[in-house]
């Protein structure tokens, strides 16, 4: 099993490191995250998962994409849960596609750690996803090891979001006011 791992952000990665390494599960980390608002946004977040993967000696590949105009354009008349379903399909779709062109037997994505998101919608994703691209989905509920994760990230003093990622949830997070671009 060759695995590679859609992630979303270092804190979230920090469980699936552990995991992988613990189970001898040889893996690469993508990030391929075009939803990210504002660019600054990004950049923290593209930067702290290139800085942990780089800590954990894990191979990284980075697909620049920065797309706010798709989620002001396309998806704006959305509600909340068919925008998540569109990014998510964008995201799973994209690492599944990565996945067979790079040989990998096996992907995931660590947006199944996160207590936040919409677990069943993600598996459906990515079993539609694999069928697509012929590479298989590594599923596992990883939801347990959230706050060990989140715990992690802070000992390591990794950039923990206060949101999502989305203009969106931006906008409707409730920590705004504590988000600093500086």
């Amino acid at each position: 099993m060759n695995v590679l791992l859609h992630v979303c952000c270092g804190p979230c990665m920090t469980s699936f490191d552990k995991i992988f390494k613990d189970r001898g599960i040889p893996y690469s980390a993508y990030f391929y995250n075009p939803n990210i608002h504002p660019y600054q946004e990004y950049l923290r977040r593209r930067d702290t998962f290139r800085s942990y993967a780089e800590k954990c000696k894990v191979p990284a590949i980075i697909e620049e994409s920065f797309m706010q105009h798709r989620w002001e354009e396309k998806y704006k008349g959305l509600d909340a849960a068919e925008r998540c379903k569109k990014c998510y399909e964008l995201r799973i779709g994209h690492t599944a596609q990565a996945a067979s062109i790079n040989k990998f037997t096996h992907f995931t994505t660590t947006l199944l750690i996160s207590p936040y998101q919409n677990h069943e919608m993600i598996c459906g994703i990515c079993e539609k996803a694999a069928k697509e691209n012929n590479v298989k989905f590594y599923y596992e509920d990883f939801r347990p090891l959230f706050r060990e994760g989140q715990n992690e990230a802070r000992k390591l003093e990794l950039y923990r979001q206060k949101y999502c990622g989305c203009i969106y949830s931006y906008e409707s997070s409730k920590f705004r006011d504590k988000i600093s671009w500086d």
